[in-house]
């Protein structure tokens, strides 16, 4: 196995290691007979070199998922399948110096060792304002969801069949930890994540190589690829709501809004104003809760949130809540909203109107036969069959 020596002009600097020195990387050469393919050839800028297509495939995965999460510099741990124990060594690299033949390939071959890549972006003591969310038993609407909810990630990867990690961008600048540790947890229990992997510096998988879990093998004996199944760079489109509430405190947000049965109120709901004080992630917050205590989801995997938003509209009021925190929950925190309604004032004018008169209407009466009881031996249209 050749190396590429410290001072040659193929290593790589690790600005990450102890020693502040180059650091040297293993560098596996195709078979002499194997011949480059023209597209292979201009992928890689007409390098006259031999790429197997093992290695080809790792570098656009990691250059796909390293677009969709930019960052100045990004932490690599090796940690091996069956001992758990990291491969020596720290490693801090920039895009660029991760994208590098030589460190591919140093990755591929420690993974063919057994050795699992993880990454994620990198900012001292501080989170990147990259929040992992693994979603190793979520359900299977989970990724509807969360772009629902305004909570849409920037990478989705399949770590093996039927187990996927998310990564979900709510800042765009670093967060301390006692703000990103809040957030891990709360998305970890709004969407069923391990909880265990809910803090500010939780290293996710980097895609373009193997699971080397052993439970995780293949019907065929083989370990499956970390597949990139989602990449798009950006802000989730509610990520300062998140952090608003983290800042507040998720505790505090909750309390605040909570009621006691006291009656309706007097205001009449139809001409409730918004509440202006009700910050969009406690709005959320109640609204998300309600959904999940009324099964939604699990009963209706597409649903008509027409509805969803009527039947939290009635708990709430029946539990003291104003119409005008209603009013704004619904506006804040309904998914999507105002969606395809061409007079949002109007439909939550409807939705609040008619939420009142269901919880003032007599229950509903016991339903009366609507056909006579047929006699014994009776052969009418009506009739038992």
């Amino acid at each position: 196995m050749d190396r590429i020596g410290a001072n040659s002009l193929g290593a790589v600097e690790n600005p990450g290691s102890l020693s502040g020195r180059l650091e040297s990387f293993p560098v596996y050469r195709a078979p002499l007979a194997a011949v480059p393919t023209p597209c292979l050839v201009a992928h890689f800028g007409g390098t006259p070199a031999v790429y197997d297509m093992g290695f080809l495939l790792s570098s656009q995965a990691i250059r796909r998922q390293l677009a969709a999460m930019p960052s100045d510099t990004y932490l690599v741990r090796l940690i091996h399948s069956c001992t758990r124990k990291p491969f020596p060594g720290g490693r801090l690299w920039s895009a660029a110096q991760l994208l590098l033949e030589p460190t591919i390939r140093f990755l591929r071959a420690r993974n063919r060792e057994g050795f699992d890549v993880y990454f994620r972006p990198y900012a001292l003591d501080h989170n990147a304002g990259y929040i992992l969310v693994d979603l190793d038993c979520a359900p299977p609407m989970v990724l509807t969801e969360m772009r629902d909810n305004g909570h849409e990630p920037c990478a989705v990867i399949e770590t093996s069949p039927g187990h996927l990690q998310a990564w979900i961008r709510v800042s765009g600048v670093p967060l301390p930890a006692k703000l990103a540790t809040p957030i891990s947890r709360h998305l970890a229990r709004l969407y069923q994540g391990d909880p265990a992997s809910a803090d500010w510096r939780h290293v996710g998988r980097l895609a373009g190589f193997t699971n080397q879990k052993p439970q995780r093998r293949l019907p065929s004996g083989w370990p499956p690829w970390v597949k990139l199944r989602h990449a798009a760079a950006g802000l989730a489109s509610h990520s300062r709501y998140l952090v608003e509430a983290a800042v507040h405190g998720w505790t505090q947000c909750s309390a605040r809004f909570r009621v006691s049965p006291r009656g309706q109120s007097s205001a009449p709901p139809s001409h409730a104003p918004v509440d202006s004080v009700l910050a969009t992630a406690e709005a959320a917050t109640v609204y998300q809760a309600w959904l999940s205590r009324l099964q939604v989801r699990k009963r209706f995997p597409q649903p008509d949130w027409s509805i969803a938003d009527l039947w939290i509209a009635k708990e709430l009021l029946s539990r003291g809540a104003s119409p005008s925190r209603v009013k704004s929950i619904l506006c804040l925190a309904s998914p999507q909203f105002p969606r395809g309604h061409s007079d949002p004032e109007d439909y939550l004018h409807r939705t609040l109107a008619r939420a009142a008169r269901d919880m003032t209407r007599a229950p509903f009466p016991a339903r009366e036969a609507a056909w006579p009881t047929p006699s014994m031996g009776s052969t009418g249209p009506h009739s038992p069959r």
